[in-house]
């Protein structure tokens, strides 16, 4: 089990001078970590940048250094040795990548001036599209792999289904924190314990990435409202999953405040997609 990554991500130095900054330094850090933990070989790519331009160079887009013939035909040799290692290996996971990147990007990349189009414009840089029907991923996003899954945990069908979710997440390399993996569920619990599961709790919520809401139900759990408001309120992006077909309202799945602040899914594989999604990071 591998990724291919951008080279850039194992080694920070390749990248043209001056544009990596401390939180990139964090994401890679973090995605090697990621890795680490879930037994995930980093292959790194051939850099055509660096191969082309030299290690000491200055910022700049595709047009305005890369665009010459020598170029496309280094990214044509490089091109074989990818898929040489891929035919050794088989299938990566996916592609880890640098946005912004002109020859890496995922969602966005410098391609440079073109009458009135920007200089960054959307989709993959010019050597991973040569990749079009390869997953790939911004290694900042693969970086934010911490989820806390708040969920009603008050009967054997909700605890079940919970874990179920909790195993689905993690067979997709996610670490998650499930409150009925550490907690007394009992009704006998003393005050003390109550304040500890508070403060643990928080403090998940506190260091995760990303917050996944089980919604099904005539209302929402309280519970499970107030840590989907919390999430919200620190600029961390919610994904909640309902199953149940009931409806709140005529235009509302569920309580119109929880649909506002969150991505309502309605399947299991409808999870997974979202959080696979570019746009997910970008919510507001």
């Amino acid at each position: 089990m591998y990724v291919l990554c951008s080279p850039c991500v194992l080694n920070p130095s390749l990248r043209a001078e001056g544009i990596t900054k401390p939180s990139d330094l964090e994401a890679y850090r973090k995605a090697k970590e990621r890795c680490k933990k879930f037994n995930i070989e980093m292959v790194p790519l051939p850099c055509p940048e660096t191969i082309y331009l030299g290690p000491d160079r200055k910022p700049g887009t595709f047009l305005e250094r890369l665009d010459t013939p020598e170029f496309f035909t280094l990214m044509d040799s490089l091109t074989k040795t990818v898929d040489r290692i891929i035919e050794l290996r088989g299938p990566p996971l996916c592609i880890l990548g640098v946005n912004s990147s002109p020859t890496c990007g995922i969602t966005s990349t410098y391609y440079g001036a073109e009458g009135d189009k920007p200089s960054k414009r959307e989709g993959r840089g010019v050597f991973l599209a040569r990749f079009p029907h390869m997953a790939a991923v911004d290694a900042i996003a693969f970086a934010k792999y911490h989820i806390y899954l708040a969920a009603p945990l008050f009967s054997e069908a909700e605890r079940r289904y919970n874990a179920s979710i909790a195993r689905l997440l993690r067979d997709n390399f996610f670490e998650v924190h499930l409150p009925q993996e550490k907690s007394d569920d009992t009704a006998l619990r003393g005050e003390s314990e109550q304040d500890r599961i508070f403060h643990s709790n928080k403090e998940a919520l506190d260091e995760s990435d990303l917050l996944i809401a089980i919604i099904d139900g005539s209302d929402a759990d309280s519970g499970t409202a107030w840590e989907m408001g919390y999430t919200f309120a620190r600029g961390k992006p919610v994904i909640a999953i309902r199953t149940d077909f009931r409806r709140v309202g005529k235009h509302e799945q569920v309580n119109l405040m929880l649909e506002h602040s969150a991505k309502i899914v309605i399947s299991e594989d409808q999870l997974i997609t979202a959080i696979r999604s570019p746009d997910l990071w970008n919510r507001k």
